[in-house]
């Protein structure tokens, strides 16, 4: 019993004596140093464990940061981009290398950059993380520097704040924040710079164009091979071929002061509103001394023509059902560009309603002129007498002799019911039976058209024949009316009532083709004959004396 209690008295001893040398190596700067308490832990942690425990060594330290700005150079006029590189280059004062790094590195580092006047960091505090001696970081910072500044040097504070491991012994380790603030300098050289002092653009809305754009070298140094990269912020508007890419334009060489102006290929959506669409620029260019530099954030704007649009007015129709007629209408370009070689198009189908002609040129429209049309169509025999309505398109050529087409149009006409071509008056429709006579009828041409070569042909049934059922006329203009004559007899045993006779008429129409009316019938009254020689009473009063006198033979000859 005396034997564990002396063992333990002396342990305890060695312990508060290996506590005040660690007190002696507390750090000079006041840092806490907890070696007693520590002391007081492994003792009691030796009083239920026997076994040695491993001991941390030794290591004290820090890290020590500085910045530094690679690319060093901006630009007055402009918004620049200035990378600040910070790297560490911590010191070890007591340890080994194996555990070097637990002292020497920077943990939670945030950066914040303040510049001299009149420059500005509008870049506010940045995030690093963890920096080691082996692991430099880049922060970018955005840096305004105004038109009228001077050029020179100037500086840019860097305030760093960080958290680091001062020492560490035993498991113990001791902590600290720091604060430190380091110097970049920034030269502002009034080099090439560009702006875009004027654009332009052709393009309408649902079309393709060029964008015009003037590029100015608004520095004090001349810029060779000079590249200029435009593309578009909205949506919409294309630069180049897609909307991602944009498009590159090379102009070469442009001295202070000089202008040029470089061109775009450009298109815009149909269904895109009338605005100003902005447009993004960076000029690519080598300084005087064959550096690489580029200007980024250059910005214009354009607005486009709105869209080439067609109205379609004074429709007037002479269709009737079975027959060929006119669609009339006028035509007007309401802008904002010439239409050259302008074409109305009938682009509607309908079994019943046929174009003869789908396309009928107007020739060029300048912007507010008009012209008039006339489209022929053909009405089906089956069709209905209503009212109508057909999809048209006007296809025209812009500028650059391209094809386009405007659909939002449409034509709106009447279809008449079924009407006989030819009008027919008699004057006499009566004949008497065993008569034969001219018959004589005016035929009126009831077409809104001039007819050519008119063929009439007469059809009757018994009673009614003739031997002379054709007529001819040369020409009948719309409305004119003219006498055909033709023979007509009667049966002399018809039985006194009206009959039918048919017409029919084959012509030529006003654009040559052969045509053949509906059949219209006249009714014709057969009346008896009156006056002249009874035969029919002689023949019957020969019969009657035939058979008197054959009976009396037969009564003579039986008595």
């Amino acid at each position: 019993m005396r034997t564990k209690t002396l063992l333990t008295l002396i342990i305890a001893a060695a312990l508060l004596t290996t506590g005040v040398a660690a007190t002696g190596l507390a750090p000079a700067d006041g840092s806490p140093a907890l070696a007693i308490g520590t002391a007081a832990a492994d003792q009691a942690s030796l009083e239920t464990d026997a076994q040695p425990q491993p001991q941390q060594q030794l290591v004290r330290g820090s890290p020590d940061l500085d910045v530094t700005a690679p690319d060093k150079f901006v630009t007055p006029g402009n918004t620049n981009e200035v990378t600040i590189q910070v790297s560490n280059d911590g010191s070890l004062s007591l340890g080994t290398a194996e555990v070097r790094e637990v002292v020497t590195t920077a943990r939670n580092v945030r950066m914040e950059a303040e510049a001299d006047d009149p420059l500005t960091v509008t870049t506010g505090q940045s995030a690093i993380g963890t920096i080691g001696e082996n692991e430099p970081r880049e922060v970018p910072i955005a840096v305004d520097v105004p038109e009228t500044v001077e050029e020179g040097t100037y500086d840019i504070d860097v305030e760093l704040r960080y958290t680091h491991t001062r020492q560490q012994d035993g498991g113990v380790t001791f902590d600290r924040s720091r604060t430190v603030t380091e110097t970049v300098e920034v030269e502002v050289r009034d080099e090439a710079r560009f702006s875009i002092t004027g654009a332009t653009t052709d393009v309408q809305i649902g079309d393709t164009g060029t964008v015009d754009a003037e590029v100015e070298n608004i520095g004090s140094a001349a810029a060779s091979d000079v590249d200029v990269v435009l593309d578009s912020a909205s949506t919409g508007l294309v630069i180049g071929e897609s909307p991602e890419a944009g498009d590159s334009a090379r102009i070469g060489e442009l001295e202070p002061g000089e202008t040029a102006t470089v061109t775009y290929d450009a298109s815009l959506s149909g269904d895109a509103p009338l605005r100003q669409y902005s447009l993004n620029g960076d000029v690519q260019f080598r300084n005087a001394d064959g550096i690489q530099r580029i200007d980024e954030g250059i910005r214009t704007g354009v607005t486009p023509f709105e869209k080439q649009r067609f109205t379609v007015d004074d429709i007037e129709s002479d269709l009737y059902v079975g027959e060929d007629g006119d669609v009339r209408g006028t035509v007007t370009n309401e802008g904002p560009n010439e239409a050259r070689n302008v074409v109305v198009q009938y682009t509607d189908e309908s079994p019943n309603v046929i174009p003869i002609e789908s396309s009928v040129a107007v020739g060029t429209l300048g912007p507010g002129e008009s012209s008039d049309f006339r489209m022929p169509i053909e009405i089906g025999g089956e069709a209905d007498p209503v009212d109508r309505t057909a999809d048209i398109a006007i296809q025209y050529r812009n500028a650059d002799l391209e094809r386009r087409a405007y659909e939002d149009v449409e034509l709106l006409f009447d279809v008449e019911p079924k009407r006989d071509q030819f009008r027919l008056e008699v004057q006499d429709r009566e004949i008497t039976a065993g008569e034969t006579i001219a018959f004589d009828i005016e035929v009126t041409n009831n077409l809104d058209q001039t007819v050519d070569d008119v063929e009439a042909r007469l059809f009757a049934n018994d009673p009614l024949d003739s031997d002379d059922d054709e007529a001819y006329v040369e020409s009948l203009e719309s409305g004119e009316s003219t006498t055909m004559t033709f023979e007509l007899e009667a049966e002399s045993g018809a039985t006194a009532k009206t009959y039918p006779v048919s017409f029919d008429f084959r012509y030529d129409d006003e654009r040559g083709s052969s045509q053949l009316s509906d059949t219209t019938r006249v009714p014709i009254t057969v009346t008896p004959t009156e006056g002249g020689f009874p035969w029919l009473l002689v023949i019957g009063a020969l019969v009657l004396v035939a058979a008197a006198g054959g009976g009396y033979y037969l009564y003579a000859r039986e008595t």
